[in-house]
């Protein structure tokens, strides 16, 4: 036993699991992030987005014959980015599903654009590029979370009479029509709006993109949406 463990601890099989077992952890950093929103994909994809990219890197790498001999010889000749070069393309069918058109609005880039970075992760990490990989984990978290704050303060700035908002309201009949029917009367027009209906709870929730005029007080408005009967909770998404 002891001989088999030492056998497989220098192995190419152990370095192979080390690589897998890394990159399921740097996709599932990723992951959580994306996860913790409504959003098209989160910490389960990305684990397998991570994993499997580095998987076919690994095929790409060691997948001939006689890979798991000791001592370990590399093969002459032999292109190692055959396989894994058909990951950057092929991501980009799942990226792809992740992006939504809603009205003028489209959702999904920032998670299409994860799941690109995660397979590149994943083939990096394949490939034995411990570091490289840990510092792009770094910088890709560094961008979803921090970033973001940046750029709903700065895209603020550039369009200040478009909103979105979140309203959380009891699913009672008529209350879209009232909603809009007041914000009609208030002079702010409604470029798109999405319902989403969470039966369990009664609600739902509706997802405006309102245009101000330039004499209109957002904040007031607001005030008086939550007035109508039935409304919950109303967030400023950007």
């Amino acid at each position: 036993m002891e001989l088999w463990l030492n056998q497989f601890l220098n192995s190419i099989q152990f370095e192979m699991l080390i690589r897998l077992i890394l990159s399921a952890i740097l996709g599932g950093i990723v992951g959580m992030e994306r996860g913790s929103g409504d959003r098209p994909a989160g910490f389960r994809t990305h684990i397998l987005v991570c994993a499997g990219s580095a998987l076919l890197m690994l095929v790409s790498l060691y997948g001939f014959d006689g890979f798991d001999q000791v001592p370990f010889e590399y093969p002459r000749n032999r292109d190692s980015a055959r396989i894994a070069a058909q990951v950057v393309s092929g991501i980009g069918f799942l990226g792809a599903g992740t992006i939504l058109h809603e009205g003028l609005t489209v959702r999904g880039l920032t998670t299409a654009a994860s799941l690109w970075m995660v397979s590149a992760i994943g083939l990096a990490t394949g490939a034995g590029m411990y570091f490289i990989s840990i510092v792009a984990t770094v910088v890709t978290m560094v961008t979803l979370v921090t970033f973001h704050n940046w750029e709903k303060r700065f895209g603020a700035g550039r369009n200040p009479d478009r909103k979105f908002i979140r309203i959380t309201a009891a699913n009672n009949p008529g209350l879209i029509t009232s909603v809009t029917n007041y914000l009609t009367e208030s002079g702010v027009k409604v470029k798109t709006i999405n319902v989403k209906n969470n039966a369990s709870k009664k609600q739902i929730v509706l997802e405006l993109y309102l245009k101000f005029g330039p004499e209109q007080d957002a904040g007031s408005i607001t005030m008086g949406i939550q007035q109508i009967d039935g409304i919950l909770t109303i967030e400023n998404v950007g």
